[in-house]
């Protein structure tokens, strides 16, 4: 994900400090050196900058709030999801009712509804009254 402290190869980069604030160009072993004066964490966040940006930050906070952020995310996430509804041509009013009140409640949750209606056998021939039923 991202490169820290030794593992920080390059030999000269952009460094930023922990207020945001631009320390200029110098050699990676430089920033090790001020990051750990200051002791924080050099981690590089733009790899395919020239030369690569560097940014002195306590590492573990950083990677515990990216996490909250994304836990909170997916927390107000709604997946979509489609609901299916099967009849066949012969069906009577109360079964029909209680099927399109099911259709209903998914649409008010948010989720979509997919209506087949299933022949068998000479229902095929009047595929018309399916039609009609949806």
């Amino acid at each position: 994900m991202h490169e820290l402290n030794e593992d920080i190869l390059d030999k000269e980069i952009r460094l930023i400090g922990a207020e945001g604030q631009q320390l200029g160009i110098m050699s990676s072993q430089e920033a090790l050196k001020i990051a750990d004066e200051q002791g924080l964490d050099l981690v590089k966040i733009s790899p395919q900058a020239v030369p690569p940006v560097c940014k002195l930050m306590n590492y573990g906070k950083f990677r515990f709030e990216q996490s909250k952020k994304e836990k909170e995310a997916r927390k107000n996430q709604h997946v979509v999801e489609i609901k299916e509804i099967r009849m066949s041509p012969g069906i009577d009013v109360g079964d029909f009712n209680t099927k399109l009140k099911n259709a209903q409640k998914f649409i008010a949750d948010g989720n979509r509804v997919k209506v087949s209606v299933r022949f068998r056998g000479r229902e095929m021939a009047h595929t018309d009254i399916g039609r009609d039923l949806l």
